[in-house]
């Protein structure tokens, strides 16, 4: 059974940084795509980032330039470095995971930017 656990969520104020991390475990043959999607209360799940394994990365419009995706060659673990938060950018973010026609989601880390 594949599961993605994520770490790294929190407060923070406007302008800051945070790390996010999340590794799966479980997986045969490894995450094709692996990244990150976040919901604010009321709000639909919008993309944040994602990475393929080939080094692939697809950011969504609210976040290009400020947030960067990364993982490890042959590692089924992916990060998200998140730079000059604002507070709209607070929201559930959501480790995802896909190989072949599925997809797996991390529970989820709460993250805070406000002042």
């Amino acid at each position: 059974q594949v599961r993605l656990v994520e770490s790294g969520g929190g407060f923070v104020q406007p302008g800051g940084s945070l790390r996010l991390s999340c590794a799966a475990s479980g997986t045969i043959g490894g995450l094709y795509n692996m990244g990150w999607y976040r919901q604010a209360p009321g709000e639909q799940r919008e993309l944040v980032a994602t990475i393929s394994a080939d080094f692939i990365t697809n950011y969504g419009d609210a976040v290009k330039g400020r947030f960067t995706a990364s993982r490890d060659s042959g590692k089924d673990k992916v990060d998200l470095q998140m730079n000059s938060l604002r507070p709209e950018d607070t929201a559930v973010y959501y480790c995802l995971g896909t190989t072949g026609g599925a997809v797996y989601w991390g529970q989820g880390t709460q993250v805070t930017v406000s002042s």
